[in-house]
């Protein structure tokens, strides 16, 4: 019988960041940040106007006047730095695990085993050098600050690793003078950083990492946690609710995920489009623009790739075999649709 793809194909992500934390504090003291105050989430009622795109209908200048004269009342969530602090902290931890490749659910071991064999074979001849290089850029370069990196004076990035019975390691590094386009940044730090990473994803040894990002932004700015999606919010309720852990304004693992694994530059047309790496997803979905630039008709999805390869034996080029493993180590399920 030919093999095909399991029904049941499941994976656990291999990169497992916790939820960040927000503090305050000055860029002068960072050293004693330990100290550091929480970043709280206040309320914050606002008289807005109306700015919305209107119907032609409603475009008439009476109706318009008569609709402007109607306060637009909201509350919103709204974090911010104290007024004597100019540097946000955030802080969170990642875990780097083995077994990429490795179903945590999969009912057709015959799949199960030529999958495993596809794995193996990749990393005998590649090793995960080249994705631990990219994700170590990711983090060194803070690109999971998301917008509390754009318009920072100073950014810096602490990576310290406890390993058992050793003195820890610590990199710091220079946010703002490592590209978020490119990964071709040479260092002995994020060369150190790098095989670490690649170690934790080969089970070479264990891998915590503690990560610490110092951005300093300016006395009593505006900072940017993540945004909770309400979904039977109340009529007249807040319109914009900021996520917290505890006390503390955070970030999602989720948002801090996707940004560490943006590190795919290997889609169809990236040269030309020049949108940079996007975050590695099955069909190259980038939700804020509306856009999947790994379409199956192209055949550079990431079904199209694993079939290939396993079932027909049929090795993608280099580039897209990094792409395969990367959405394993993104985790997720996988299996055939039995309606298909």
């Amino acid at each position: 019988m030919a093999l095909k793809t399991a029904s049941v194909l499941a994976f656990e992500r291999k990169l497992d960041p916790s939820d960040a934390l927000f503090h305050a504090g000055l860029w002068s003291e960072r050293q004693q940040a330990d100290a550091w105050p929480m970043v709280a989430v206040k309320e914050k009622s606002v008289r807005g106007t109306i700015s919305n795109r209107l119907k032609t209908k409603d475009q008439d200048p009476l109706k318009l006047d008569a609709a402007i004269q109607n306060p637009n009342l909201q509350t919103v969530d709204i974090a911010a730095l104290p007024a004597h602090a100019d540097t946000l902290k955030v802080s969170f931890t990642l875990r780097v695990l083995s077994g990429a490749g490795q179903p945590s659910a999969c009912n057709d071991k015959a799949y199960q085993d030529k999958l495993l064999a596809t794995v193996h074979d990749y990393v005998q001849r590649q090793g995960f050098a080249e994705l631990a290089r990219r994700y170590a850029h990711n983090l060194a370069n803070g690109r999971f600050l998301w917008r509390n990196r754009t318009g920072a004076e100073n950014i810096e990035i602490h990576i310290e690793h406890r390993a058992a019975g050793a003195a820890a390691n610590t990199w710091i590094f220079d946010a703002l003078s490592l590209s978020l386009r490119q990964f071709d940044a040479v260092s002995a730090p994020l060369d150190a950083l790098s095989a670490l990473i690649a170690d934790g994803l080969a089970g070479a040894r264990h891998v915590l990492l503690h990560i610490t990002a110092f951005a300093r932004i300016g006395a009593g700015q505006e900072v940017y946690p993540s945004q909770e999606l309400v979904l039977n919010r109340e009529r007249g309720g807040k319109s914009k609710t900021l996520y917290t852990v505890g006390d503390a304004a955070g970030m999602h693992s989720q948002k801090i995920g996707n940004a560490i694994r943006t590190i795919d530059t290997w889609y169809p047309e990236a040269d030309t489009l020049g949108l940079g790496p996007i975050a590695v997803e099955p069909y190259g979905s980038v939700t804020t623009q509306g856009e999947a630039y790994r379409q199956p008709k192209a055949k550079q999805d990431f079904y199209t790739l694993l079939d290939n390869w396993v079932l027909k034996d049929q090795a993608p080029a280099l580039e897209q075999q990094h792409f395969v493993i990367a959405t394993l180590i993104r985790g997720g399920v996988f299996g055939e649709s039995e309606d298909k």
